[in-house]
């Protein structure tokens, strides 16, 4: 405790209680509380001498970010705490487990079986050992130790385990993300499985990087910029911003652009007076970005040709040039 809370004063029952064991748990609160601008942070503990209720603040202080990052996995309508996969799969987690327990139940009973004998008063139970070379007396006439065979033997756990252990892998998303059982994909096969993943994470995945991902990103620039490396530098949206490049999120960007390749060719179909309302490097510029493409190989200084203007724009444009490159005409005009 001295060294997460080197500034703070120990009450005196806290430090003979750790001067005689070391090992000695001192429950702590730590607490960080909206309070705009930032966070105020408090971490306090109860002492054995203080009244009911009465706490020793270790240590107070501000964060201008918080230093806690809760996410959600998934959420039902009208819930705060969020849901994991496990918890989805927990039913079957745990009727799985049962089954394996009254599976290995009933092998243990099938190895060392169920016997019976006859109430004679020479064969004493308590005094039989299985082992090999055992000699079990029995009386004259009587059957001695036998076996106790089932009524029936009607197995469905293996069924019942294929069942759940195959719920609980796509819950998991075990199917999803792992291997397939066909060593060789097909382009499409692994075009397909990519966009039903997609379709699968499309909503965790926002809800991942909206409340884990960018927090954690801030979180790191706020702790660097409090060391006074990033001299004021911070994550605005408009200067600097975010770009994910994950898998998912490339599946995503591929997506966006396969719909502007669409809109693009429906606007070329409808004619040249479509394709002029189109800003054409702009969307090369964008489709380029959306596929990943390195950016040494987009030019941001491309200009528009003069075909793709009006043909007011044209004589506008013209005008403008000879008047540039003609000084004899800017000189009159002046």
């Amino acid at each position: 405790m001295k060294g997460r809370f080197p500034g703070a004063s120990l009450p005196e029952d806290i430090i003979k209680r750790t001067e005689k064991d070391l090992d000695a748990r001192i429950p702590v609160i730590e607490a960080v509380i909206p309070d705009d601008p930032g966070f105020a942070y408090m971490a306090v503990t109860e002492t054995e001498t203080a009244s009911p209720g009465e706490q020793v603040v270790l240590k107070e202080g501000r964060f201008n970010s918080s230093p806690f990052i809760n996410f959600r996995w998934l959420k039902a309508p009208g819930e705060i705490y969020g849901r994991s996969p496990v918890m989805k799969a927990l039913p079957d987690i745990k009727t799985a487990n049962k089954v394996v327990e009254l599976v290995l139940k009933n092998a243990s009973i099938a190895v060392t079986g169920i016997w019976q004998a006859d109430d004679d008063g020479v064969l004493n139970p308590a005094t039989i050992n299985l082992t090999p070379g055992t000699i079990i007396p029995k009386a004259v006439g009587s059957a001695g130790l036998t076996p106790l065979e089932a009524p029936g033997r009607f197995d469905v756990s293996e069924i019942v385990l294929k069942d759940l252990r195959g719920r609980i892998r796509q819950a998991l998303l075990v199917d999803k993300l792992g291997q397939t059982d066909s060593p060789k994909m097909s382009a499409t096969e692994v075009l397909e499985r990519a966009s039903d993943m997609a379709r699968v994470l499309g909503a965790t995945y926002g809800r991942l990087q909206s409340e884990m991902l960018t927090p954690l990103v801030d979180r790191a620039v706020s702790i660097l910029n409090r060391r006074g490396e990033l001299n004021g530098l911070h994550i605005d949206g408009l200067m600097i911003d975010l770009e994910y490049q994950s898998p998912l999120a490339r599946q995503q960007a591929r997506q966006d652009a396969q719909n502007t390749m669409i809109w693009l060719e429906s606007v070329r179909a409808i004619g040249p007076e479509a394709i002029a309302a189109v800003d054409q490097p702009a969307a090369v510029r964008w489709l380029g970005r959306a596929f990943g493409v390195p950016n040494e190989l987009i030019r941001e200084d491309l200009a528009l040709p003069l075909e793709t203007f009006a043909a007011d724009e044209k004589e506008l444009i013209a005008d403008l040039i000879d008047t540039a490159v003609d000084p004899e005409l800017e000189a009159a005009d002046g």
